[in-house]
């Protein structure tokens, strides 16, 4: 799988994208195999394609360019990594455009778009829904130490002290026995906070997960700076020896009910400031002027794209194009990719349903 920043790369690229007049297929397939092994996105891609392309004129340049772009996708998920759990392919061979980005991030659904430019709101959320974050599994003598980006395992650290003894030679006190093993204690939970620390700080990582008994967690909290301190998500109970893969869907899991438990509070912040005419607009097509302006800080965006209200401000193409729900949240992805502006998914869609699905906290006022 491609490392998080190819990853964003390839995203970013993907947005400067500028339509023509070639047709531009965008595909999303889950890979994961069936109770069998089995992979099940080929009756998927045999038909869809073939039922997609033939709706343009034979002869034509458009059918042309749809041709060989089904022939390059069939060419390349043959060879895909069988580790891969999804796939997302953008192609149009008459505008020179070919990016495939294999996954270990689950696709929920396989998708099929042809329109004038990418697809790119399912990408985009699978960002939100699989951050890149550090995981801190420890007790009082050693730790684990991982960091997850888009649902893998990108790099691993390990603080390692020898465990403490008591020793029958010495005639040591009970109450000198206890300093040394405090004091031991102590130095293990400074280790560590300073690893974690150089970890955050080298990779941008702006959310910790903890797992650790109630003698080390207080430890390291202690000694934890404050914006490290600020950056804790939560504290989880993860087996000590777990597998990696189950400290990252325990990370996960803990990542995304957090998200959910904020989301409303994140709303209401933005609502309040609406309210207030502060820092903040609602609507798509309010949204798409503060991004022409360079207002735009963060982007708040139904994870359910179908309830959002594109109004006026963005109109659908014939099909087989996405929905003017879908092209709205394209556009307003794009523009948050171009422009820098965080994006958080709400998945809550009645949040903002009043609001026709979308918001955003500006930078400025005019």
């Amino acid at each position: 799988m491609p490392p998080l920043e190819q990853f964003t790369a390839q995203l970013d690229k993907l947005a400067r994208f500028e339509p023509g007049p070639f047709p531009v297929i965008s595909l999303y397939l889950n890979l994961q195999p069936d109770d069998h092994g089995r992979d099940k996105f080929e009756p998927f891609l045999r038909k869809e394609l073939g039922d997609r392309v033939r709706t343009y004129a034979s002869g034509g340049p458009e059918r042309a360019s749809l041709q060989k772009d089904a022939e390059r996708i069939r060419n390349y998920v043959e060879n895909v990594e069988r580790s891969a759990n999804g796939l997302a392919i953008f192609a149009s061979s008459g505008a020179d455009l070919f990016e495939a980005i294999e996954l270990a991030a689950p696709v929920a659904n396989h998708r099929l778009f042809i329109s004038d430019e990418p697809h790119l709101y399912p990408l985009a959320r699978l960002l939100d829904e699989y951050p890149r974050c550090l995981a801190v599994i420890t007790d009082t003598h050693s730790a684990r130490i991982f960091v997850f980006a888009v649902n893998e395992v990108e790099k691993t650290d390990r603080v390692e002290s020898d465990k403490t003894k008591r020793h029958k030679q010495g005639g040591w006190s009970q109450a000198r026995y206890r300093r040394h093993v405090d004091n031991f204690r102590e130095q293990h939970a400074k280790e560590v906070v300073d690893t974690v620390a150089r970890i955050v700080r080298e990779e941008g990582i702006d959310k910790i997960i903890l797992s650790g008994d109630e003698v080390i967690v207080p430890m390291l909290r202690e000694h934890m700076p404050k914006e490290i301190a600020e950056k804790i998500v939560d504290v989880v109970r993860v087996d000590a020896n777990a597998a990696p893969n189950e400290i990252l869907a325990s990370t996960i899991s803990a990542l995304q009910k957090k998200d959910a438990d904020t989301d409303r509070e994140r709303v209401d912040q933005l609502l309040g400031a609406y309210r207030a005419s502060g820092l903040a607009c609602v609507g798509v097509e309010d949204t798409l002027k503060a991004f022409e302006l360079g207002q735009v800080d963060e982007l708040l965006i139904t994870a359910a794209p179908e309830t959002i209200d594109p109004g006026s401000a963005v109109a659908s193409n014939a099909a087989p194009a996405p929905s003017a729900e879908e092209r709205a949240a394209d556009v307003l992805i794009v523009q948050a990719r171009r422009t820098s502006a965080k994006i958080r998914f709400i998945e809550d869609a009645s949040l903002l349903a009043a609001v026709g699905g979308v918001g955003a906290f500006l930078r400025f006022k005019l």
